[in-house]
């Protein structure tokens, strides 16, 4: 029993040297057009799922189902540049944000499956190594990035007729 825990001990330890010359080394490519192995995906979206269940612990100050509050969202995602990499409701995505890696998700689908606190928590603080920034860290307060969430959750019963007037300049 000691012969094998002692294999066991050294071949964590040469994983472990392997890793650190494949990271360290240079060998792995942090290019944003070469898409990540899948073990590194798969990873990095473990990491940030469970990073993210762990810090969202604020919760709406108002009743994010309020049509006033949900316009002001609207009108807080399209002029704080949110648009720009996630589109909007008939309104296309930059084209450069096509080169993100990984991929601006998709907020019809985000704004289905994650709950308030966390989309809260991803908008004030932001995401390392994806291009999302700290809305918090630039400024913006608590109550607006409470307004970007309210829209967020509507995103995907907007039409693009109601966000276009939504957030045209009075």
């Amino acid at each position: 029993m000691l012969k094998f825990l002692g294999l066991i001990g050294l071949l964590a330890i040469l994983v472990a040297i392997a890793a650190a010359v494949f990271f360290f080394g240079g060998f792995y490519s942090v290019a944003a057009n070469i898409e990540d192995p899948s073990i590194v995906q798969a990873a990095l979206i473990q990491v940030r799922q469970a990073s993210i269940a762990r810090h969202a612990k604020d919760k709406p100050p108002v009743p994010l189902e309020d049509a006033d509050t949900v316009r002001a969202g609207a009108r807080a995602f399209s002029t704080r540049g949110c648009v720009n990499c996630h589109g909007g409701p008939g309104v296309d995505w930059g084209k450069w944000s096509e080169g993100m890696q990984p991929d601006p998700p998709d907020l019809k689908k985000v704004g289905e499956e994650r709950q308030p606190n966390e989309l809260f928590w991803v908008i004030k603080n932001g995401i390392k190594m994806t291009g999302m920034p700290s809305f918090g860290a630039t400024g913006v307060s608590d109550d607006e990035i409470w307004k970007i969430v309210a829209f967020v959750k509507r995103f995907p019963t907007v039409s693009p007729a109601d966000y276009k007037d939504w957030t045209a300049t009075p």
